[in-house]
């Protein structure tokens, strides 16, 4: 018998990765395929920033684009109350802005 996400996330493989979503593995191609025409430099998976209270969230993707600016990008289908939490606790905690797609 095959366990299901929680939210009905397909799990998906794309180039040996192993992605929670579909979605996410969309983007993760969306953002190889920028930076095979050079719109992005490179870009990072799963970045880790440490909080107070041993509170750890991970971000989807960090983008270092062409033009010196950099993203961090997390790929949701659903917010939870937690999530929500996080995020606002390394927004507060760093100088950074995440974009939820």
């Amino acid at each position: 018998m095959r366990l299901r996400h929680k939210f009905n996330a397909v799990r998906t493989e794309t180039d040996g990765i192993k992605f929670p979503s579909k979605k996410e593995a969309k983007y993760y191609l969306k953002y190889k395929a920028l930076q095979g025409v050079g719109e992005i430099i490179f870009f990072l998976r799963q970045v880790p920033f440490y909080l107070s209270g041993g509170v750890k969230y991970v971000c989807d993707f960090q983008i270092f684009w062409a033009d010196g600016s950099v993203e961090f990008i997390d790929v949701k289908g659903m917010k939870t109350p937690v999530y929500t939490a996080k995020k606002k606790m390394v927004e507060a905690t760093y100088p950074i802005k995440i974009t939820e797609v």
